[in-house]
């Protein structure tokens, strides 16, 4: 084991988080150390996956956002790269296509007549007699929108993406996923933009699931991680990647940390004032030395995970959205992709579709654990039961696998990070939470960003002005109290967790 050079910071991943903290410390003149255990790839979930000039985004990452402060920390690290991308999802349901937002005529046609009917019916009888005692998110999406509706649009899918019964899940989640819109404003919605008459533009400032364009990186979310990782490296500060933590310990008399990170079987030490970290919550509580008291919470917090599938197939778009959502039982997939409709610069051959089939999963089960090839297999399959393409047009196959995409909130999740947090805030006032996976909520990119940003700010201040646990999904804070005590306005975006027995 050798000792580098002591560093003002140092970082425990190189996401969104982490760079943002990076580039902006870097800015303001501290030396900092980044640490990523990606041999390759930058930017944590928000990365790009290239391979043979096709690149992957995984899970899909529409760049708007209501902080003024995120957009302008995109505009200065992409300044000339971004495009503005035309919003287009549509859900496939027995074989049909249904726009989203919602166009009535279309929906009309697809459905018939007769069960249109039975949806409004079913609509109807659930908002005269609606469940009184509302619990689960079945309960909660039956009556808002009737059961019919329910179980088209919204029972087969979100059992996909989280891999419990919609009739388990508490209904806190779907309040917080799907306010905003309700059925009546979504049908005159669609019945005004089938007939042309609504020409007022949806930028996400209204109802985010409305939004109709964005702005993309024209070659994938990773431009903005990679452009963040080379300002902080051209500011003489260093981003280490296939490097993991070994061991975090806090000298008391110096009041500085020993850092020990892992690459290649060597271990070294960083010696740094301050440590940001955006690792999982459950990992970096097994690495503090000595460790906390917590450590029995937070192993006991869980993940969703989740990987695509990427196919070459030799023909033209299969489709022109930039997803769809497979509310299909027959198959596992729970949303395709077509990456050329993100930016044309995702597809380097023109004449080979390029789309990623998405799956949710628990790391270690059946379909994360399966071979590359048994996976594009799956996939190829798949695309063939849903009537999307040919299997013999599938030229070739990329698998990317993303453990701890999605932390799950169950019943005990929130006391569990609580006390977590409050041992090591009290223990360690140079220790900093950050991110998704940093703080265990399920964090948007520019949410990540924003609580890297008012980190930042704590540590110029020496102090805690800032409470980045109540900065709000949209990334937005408000300033408030007196003298330097600044708080944000709290508010979390859920998950669905499981209903207590």
């Amino acid at each position: 084991m050798h000792r580098d050079q002591p560093v003002d910071v140092a970082i425990i991943g190189a996401g969104p988080a982490g760079l943002t903290a990076a580039y902006q410390l870097t800015k303001l003149g501290y030396s900092v150390t980044v640490i990523e255990k990606d041999p390759t790839y930058v930017g944590g979930i928000s990365r790009t996956v290239e391979k043979d000039g096709f690149r992957f985004d995984i899970g899909g990452h529409r760049f708007f956002s209501k902080s003024k402060e995120v957009v302008d920390l995109w505009n200065e690290l992409l300044p000339d790269d971004f495009i503005e991308r035309p919003r287009m999802s549509r859900i496939y349901y027995e074989g049909k296509f249904y726009s989203y937002p919602l166009r009535a005529f279309e929906a009309l046609r697809n459905l018939g007549i007769w069960r249109s009917t039975l949806c409004m019916a079913s609509y109807a009888r659930w908002k005269l007699r609606p469940h009184k005692e509302v619990k689960s998110f079945e309960q909660w999406v039956v009556n808002q929108f009737g059961h019919k509706l329910y179980s088209i649009f919204f029972k087969t899918y979100t059992e996909k993406v989280w891999g419990m019964p919609c009739g388990e899940m508490s209904a806190d989640w779907a309040a917080q996923r799907i306010k905003g819109l309700s059925l009546g404003g979504a049908v005159l919605d669609g019945i005004k933009r089938s007939l042309g008459l609504n020409k007022r533009r949806n930028d996400g400032m209204a109802v985010k699931s409305l939004l109709e364009t964005f702005r993309y990186p024209r070659q994938g979310p990773g431009m903005m991680w990679d452009a963040a990782r080379d300002r902080v490296v051209e500011g003489g500060n260093r981003v280490e990647m296939a490097t993991s933590l070994h061991q975090l310990s806090h000298d008391a008399a110096t009041g500085r940390w020993r850092v020990a990170v892992q690459r290649d079987g060597e271990i070294r030490t960083l010696n740094a004032g301050h440590v940001i970290s955006s690792a999982p919550m459950r990992e970096l509580a097994g690495r503090i030395h000595p460790l906390p008291e917590t450590l029995p919470l937070a192993l006991d917090l869980r993940y969703r995970d989740f990987l695509t599938v990427a196919l070459m197939i030799k023909a033209d778009d299969l489709f022109p959205d930039n997803w769809i959502y497979v509310h299909d039982p027959r198959v596992k997939v729970g949303r395709v992709q077509n990456f050329r409709s993100w930016s044309p610069e995702m597809v380097p051959d023109p004449t080979l579709a390029c789309v990623g089939l998405e799956y949710f999963c628990f790391e270690g089960d059946g379909i994360w654990s399966s071979s590359d090839a048994d996976l594009v297999a799956l996939a190829t399959a798949e695309l063939a039961t849903l009537g999307l393409c040919d299997p013999a047009s599938v030229v070739g196959g990329e698998v990317v696998r993303q453990e701890k995409a999605y932390p799950v909130y169950d019943d005990a999740y929130r006391a569990n990070v609580d006390a977590m947090r409050a041992e090591l805030e009290t223990r360690y006032d140079t220790l900093h939470l950050v991110g998704r996976n940093g703080m265990h909520r399920y964090n948007n990119q520019d949410h990540a960003m924003m609580t890297a940003m008012l980190t930042v700010r704590n540590i110029v201040a020496g102090e805690r002005i800032y409470d980045i646990w109540a900065v709000n999904e949209d990334a937005e804070y408000h300033e408030a109290g007196h003298d330097s005590e600044q708080a944000a306005l709290s508010s979390v975006r859920h998950v669905p967790k499981r209903l207590a027995a």
